[in-house]
C-alpha cells in the first residue's frame, strides 16, 4: 500500500493492487481488532474517516458503487476496505477479489491516483 494522507482517527492507503480504480483502505490508529473494541466515540470518528473516504472516490473516480469492506482473519489490525465498482469494469456485481492481481501502475499512475483523492478529500 501507497500512504496518501492521515485523517482523524486512521490513516489512508492506496492499495497498489488497482482492478478496482481507486481503491484504498482506511486503517485505524490505535491498536483494534473488532469494531466493538471501540467506544462510541472511536467508532464514530472512524466511520467518519471511512465516510469522508468513500464521499472523496466517489467525487474522484464517479463509481457505479462503492463496496465497503472490513475483512481481517489473520491481520490483526482494524481496517476497512474502499471498493470502487463500476458497470463495466473488474468484478461488478460480485463480492470484490481481495487481491485479483490484475492491475499496477507506474509510479506517475499511482501518484495521479492520490492527487485525485487528495484533491477531492
Amino acid at each position: 500500500m501507497i500512504k496518501i494522507c492521515d485523517l482523524e482517527v486512521s490513516e489512508l492507503f492506496l492499495f497498489k493492487e488497482q482492478s478496482y480504480a481507486g481503491r484504498c483502505n482506511v486503517v485505524y490508529n490505535d491498536h483494534a481488532v473488532e469494531f466493538h473494541e471501540l467506544s462510541n466515540e472511536q467508532r464514530d470518528a472512524f466511520m467518519r474517516d471511512v465516510a469522508k473516504v468513500g464521499k472523496a472516490i466517489a467525487k474522484a473516480f464517479n463509481p457505479t458503487k462503492i463496496n465497503y469492506g472490513a475483512y481481517a482473519d489473520t491481520l490483526s489490525h482494524l481496517h476497512m476496505h474502499i471498493v470502487p465498482k463500476y458497470v463495466d469494469g473488474y468484478g461488478f456485481g460480485g463480492v470484490f477479489e481481495m487481491n485479483p492481481q490484475k492491475t499496477t501502475l507506474s509510479d506517475t499512475e499511482y501518484a495521479e491516483v492520490i492527487e485525485k483523492i487528495k484533491a477531492a478529500l
